[in-house]
């Protein structure tokens, strides 16, 4: 197989399997809203996002710095100095593992009750600290795999800890309700370290295997005993010059390449864990809500609109990864129109591939939430839920703008401009939520998270125009695109009321907003491939460069516009 098939094959791996584990992740809030409702998601939200950010500063970047450093020993038959490599992180690992485990464990009723206002909190936040001991481990070994170019490992390990994370969680919170409410949360929490023990295990299986082949393959050196005798010793290549780093130097690389790929690596993770944090005490301080409302509205928001406005953003993460090698080596090599070719490309199509998801959560919120989720059971949830996740939805456009060119920006190795944007975008987020609290409630923080993804977005594009020219679309397109958009939301609105009003043919509420999400999807992404042809915002020549299934959309669409 040559080296560019092995990149293909190993990039769809990775992105096929992230996509899966993304789902399954989502997917796993679903019974847990229906076992613990809005306040029990409150406090399993808190507890998962402070994890969630700990985990990131533990482990995020490190994979890709570490299969950089490995691949480039390999290459070059330092076989010695790779193994030396790996096992300077796998110690790292261990270390960071066990401060960040025994962090989150200690500081748990501290932060769950004095900064979050969530005294249930706690039991959650500290059932899922052994995860940290797990998962530093889990990331070290997905990045040596990476740097052997063998990422079928790395594939079904994330499978399979989302699997067991899933089935693990909400087995033991069903179990662990028969004894109390707090109980059940930390047993959904409890999943995540059983995620964390199974995918260890599928890492350590093809570690073993790897080893194995490493002997099959490596090529044989003599070694004269102290008797006299001929043995032969498959550790090393004949071009081996045997170890020539230290620990030193090789924690000294790991962390200036993973460090700045960590801070723009959390930016979303932190934002969902400063609202987390922040939900309870400013909307009781700030505001007249009282403390078990707040707590229902922080529920909906972890439990229910997070994981609905995360959908959009998948496909957007999925061309992130794929475009950074591209955008890299080309810049490397002064190549600026292909530079500015992919950008713009992969630009316009994150937000032609977003946005029909983003258009068909924020007009059938209602009818959507409440199959799936049944608002969280609770007349606060019926009468916030719907505008929580279409608020929190819309702003996800600009997440994707935001994800997308600071993917270009990193393969252009911008790294100090991401860091001081990320620095500027936590700043806007924490004093427009505190200023916007005060007026819009729940709407403020979430408008505050909306304008730090504005701003970001904003200066990542300034930032990649001033090293490259580029535009995303021509302002005929974007006249087009706002004129389709308008066109959508006014008729999903209106199916949404009418639907809502007249459409309850069964006495079965959620077979009723099954029926009518059903029609409001359906309507709209029919609706969307059409309006772009007709606005002409997509012509035929840019159709074979978007992904499979909006190819399909577009066919279908042309051909009904044919026969009208």
């Amino acid at each position: 197989m040559s080296k560019k098939d092995s990149l293909i094959k190993g990039t769809i791996i990775l992105t096929v399997a992230a996509l899966v584990a993304r789902f399954l992740g989502l997917f796993q809030r679903i019974p847990l809203v229906y076992l613990l409702g809005n306040e029990g998601m409150a406090s399993y939200t808190i507890a998962f996002n402070l994890y969630s950010t700990l985990l990131i500063i533990a482990t995020a970047g490190v994979p890709t710095a570490l299969s950089k450093m490995i691949s480039e020993k390999m290459a070059v038959g330092h076989y010695q100095d790779a193994r030396k490599i790996y096992r300077a992180s796998l110690w790292f690992a261990v270390i960071a593992g066990i401060v960040m485990a025994v962090m989150l464990y200690i500081l748990a009723p501290f932060y769950a009750e004095d900064i979050s206002r969530d005294p249930h909190a706690v039991l959650a936040t500290q059932a899922i600290a052994p995860a940290l001991l797990l998962f530093p481990l889990i990331a070290i070994m997905r990045g040596y795999f990476q740097g052997r170019q063998r990422m079928m490992p790395n594939g079904i390990s994330q499978v399979v800890e989302q699997i067991l994370r899933l089935v693990v969680g909400v087995l033991l919170a069903y179990l662990l309700l028969n004894v109390s409410l707090e109980w059940g949360i930390a047993g959904a929490s409890l999943g995540g370290v059983a995620g964390g023990v199974a995918a260890l295990a599928v890492m350590i299986y093809y570690t073993v295997k790897i080893r194995e082949e490493d002997k099959e393959e490596l090529p044989s050196i003599a070694v004269q005993r102290s008797d006299g005798s001929i043995s032969y010793t498959k550790e090393a290549g004949l071009s081996d010059p045997g170890i020539t780093l230290s620990y030193g130097s090789i924690l000294r690389d790991l962390l200036s390449l993973s460090i700045p790929i960590v801070i723009f690596s959390m930016t979303v993770t932190l934002i969902y864990n400063i609202d987390s944090s922040t939900v309870i005490p400013f909307l009781t301080r700030f505001t007249d809500t009282p403390y078990q409302e707040a707590k229902e509205l922080l529920g909906i928001l972890g439990g229910q609109a997070q994981s609905l406005a995360g959908l959009p953003i998948v496909l957007a993460v999925a061309l992130s990864q794929s475009i950074m090698p591209i955008i890299s080596a080309a810049y490397s090599q002064g190549k600026m129109d292909v530079v500015a070719n992919q950008t713009a490309k992969v630009l316009q199509l994150s937000i032609i591939s977003g946005l029909p998801m983003v258009l068909l959560i924020c007009t059938g919120s209602r009818p959507i939430d409440g199959f799936i989720f049944l608002f969280g059971g609770s007349e606060i949830g019926n009468q916030f839920a719907p505008s929580i996740i279409a608020l929190m939805t819309a702003s996800v456009m600009f997440q994707i703008i935001m994800q997308t060119s600071g993917a270009v920006l990193m393969g252009m190795g911008k790294m100090p401009e991401l860091v001081q944007i990320v620095a500027i975008g936590i700043g806007t987020k924490m004093v427009s939520s505190i200023m916007l609290v005060k007026y819009l409630g729940i709407y403020g923080i979430i408008a505050g998270s909306a304008l730090c993804f504005v701003i970001m977005s904003y200066l990542n594009l300034r930032v990649l125009h001033k090293e490259v020219k580029f535009r995303i679309m021509l302002k005929r397109r974007w006249v087009g695109l706002a004129f389709s958009t308008i066109i959508i939301v006014a008729v999903g609105m209106m199916l949404e009321i009418v639907t809502d009003t007249y459409l309850h043919l069964t006495p079965w509420v959620r077979f009723n907003y099954g029926l009518n999400a059903v029609i409001i999807c359906g309507a709209v992404m029919a609706l969307y491939p059409i309006m772009l042809m007709v606005t002409r915002v997509v012509t035929w020549n840019d159709v074979p460069s978007f992904p499979a299934p909006l190819q399909k959309l577009i066919h279908k669409a042309a051909r009904i516009l044919k026969r009208s």
